[in-house]
């Protein structure tokens, strides 16, 4: 009866220790990761969905709600949501953020102009944020995730292990992928025009160099000195065209492309929450085909 009652308890305790693990995730990239490490031992509340705006998302007192019983809050970190402090005193201590960008290593977010004005606005914002454009540091994301999982659930570790090997494998075979695809531009013509400062974790690991007006935030406008000092740079290096971002304003663009005749590419995914594209790799195959098409 004792040995019965023991092995009941034993398979309760087992039964509970095995049912999924609720995180919240304040990024669609993150939470489609989660899903991808986690499988069915992993319930994930998408606080902010497809279509949002990272740059200016505040979670509501409905999502705090919706965010009650989860274990984790994961963040993309690097400073890009600035409520995280708040959002700490909101949740209390029974739920843990996990801001997966930290351990990622960091690359500066400046732009390109060169005068002496070097306002904060225009020229040092700290680390660039947009980490989740290389699919070496989106690894790197899934074996974080599968950590923090595999110590909140210590049952489900094989699966969250097995899932974030199978998501490495993925984007290894997205990265070979993507190199043979742009080795068709020519070395020279590997320069990224954009309007924000977005896209700097992909120029590092693809081999382009980062064009950027406005640095890393999303203001509309930029001085007519940086405009023209990219026009500059554009008919300097024979640039074949420039790249609008979804959510981003055309407007200075625009003005380039007008005082240039440069060809404008297909509007690239910069922060991974189109409706169309919120998966890293439905996102990062349209960038390449974007860039490659453009460019080649």
């Amino acid at each position: 009866m004792i040995r019965t009652a023991i092995s009941l308890i034993y398979l309760i305790t087992a039964s509970l220790q095995a049912e999924p693990l609720k995180v919240a995730s304040l990024h669609p990239l993150i939470a489609d990761l989660a899903r991808q490490v986690g499988g069915d031992q992993i319930e994930v509340v998408e606080i902010m969905k497809p279509g949002g705006d990272i740059h200016h998302f505040e979670p509501s007192p409905k999502d705090l709600a919706s965010m009650r019983g989860a274990r984790l809050v994961l963040a993309s970190g690097k400073e890009l949501e600035s409520f995280l402090p708040k959002l700490r005193d909101s949740l209390g201590a029974g739920i843990q953020i996990l801001e997966v960008g930290e351990k990622i290593p960091s690359i500066p977010a400046t732009c390109n102009h060169d005068d002496n004005e070097k306002t904060e606005e225009h020229h040092h914002h700290g680390a660039d944020p947009h980490w989740w454009h290389s699919a070496e540091n989106m690894k790197r994301a899934a074996r974080i995730l599968a950590d923090a999982f595999s110590a909140a659930a210590p049952a489900n570790e094989a699966t969250y292990t097995s899932g974030a090997k199978a998501a490495s494998k993925r984007f290894s075979e997205l990265k070979s992928w993507a190199q043979k695809e742009i080795s068709v531009i020519p070395r020279d013509d590997r320069k990224l025009v954009t309007a924000h400062a977005a896209f700097g974790y992909f120029c590092k690991e693809y081999g382009f160099e980062p064009i950027s007006v406005l640095g890393i935030g999303r203001g509309d406008d930029s001085s007519s000195k940086h405009i023209a000092q990219t026009i500059q740079v554009i008919r300097d290096n024979k640039i074949k065209a420039v790249f609008p971002e979804d959510q981003a304003n055309p407007k200075v663009l625009t003005e380039i492309v007008r005082g240039t005749s440069v060809k404008t590419g297909q509007t690239l995914i910069a922060d991974g929450t189109a409706k169309e594209a919120h998966t890293f790799e439905t996102m990062f195959a349209h960038n390449v085909r974007a860039i490659v098409e453009a460019l080649k």
